[in-house]
């Protein structure tokens, strides 16, 4: 049985896209977007995301050129900061901060009865962050869209990919009507690791790798 186990990472990734690239069916995703919406299936084992994910017109040509000048990214997670793929963001100059776990950011929510992550992404656009990776709280994202409408900030990419039972769907579908370049899965389905995919899947297109 020993001799059956594929322990080649790089072998079990491509015999996994071979596998979703199978059974997936028609799709319309193009060259740029399907192997964003691969990226997820396989972080997921979840075909529904075939379904549910959704790019804003130019969004990738927006994250790639942003990645390549380096820019700054704010998660509103440390699990999506664990996921990102540091070494490659760093060798295209750009860096990653989440501040949902600074001691200030804690103290100034609990002072004003709003949730950390509203605090977090305010200091994060604060900082210059320019793309933002949203996969948990969609009061972070709603916060977010709140600042763009008021000119506060002009996002080159928004992964908005909330999880959860309260305003995760409604803030994807805010997002995604308000024309900023995002891409958002629909529903109540998301979470940290499918930002970083996604995230991650970007990196790749942007370092040509």
């Amino acid at each position: 049985m020993s001799e059956s186990i594929i322990r080649d990472p790089l072998e079990i990734e491509r015999r996994s896209f071979r596998t979703i690239d199978a059974e997936v069916g028609p799709h319309p995703f193009d060259e740029q977007q399907w192997p964003v919406v691969r990226r997820v299936i396989h972080t997921t084992a979840d075909f529904d995301f075939a379904g549910t994910t959704c790019f804003a017109p130019g969004v990738i040509d927006s994250a790639v050129a942003a990645l390549r000048r380096g820019a700054k990214v704010l998660s509103d997670t440390n699990m999506v900061l664990a996921g990102v793929n540091k070494t490659r963001l760093a060798k295209l100059g750009g860096s990653i901060a989440c501040h949902v776990a600074d001691a200030e950011v804690a103290e100034r929510a609990r002072e004003q009865g709003v949730t950390r992550s509203i605090l977090a992404l305010r200091k994060g656009v604060v900082e210059g962050a320019k793309i933002f990776l949203i996969g948990n709280a969609p009061t972070a994202l709603f916060e977010l869209l709140r600042l763009a409408d008021a000119g506060e900030v002009a996002p080159a990419l928004v992964v908005g990919v909330p999880v959860g039972f309260v305003g995760a769907e409604e803030s994807k579908e805010a997002l995604f009507a308000s024309r900023l370049p995002c891409i958002v899965c629909r529903g109540r389905k998301g979470g940290s690791a499918i930002a970083a995919a996604i995230f991650n899947q970007l990196l790749i297109l942007a370092a040509g790798d």
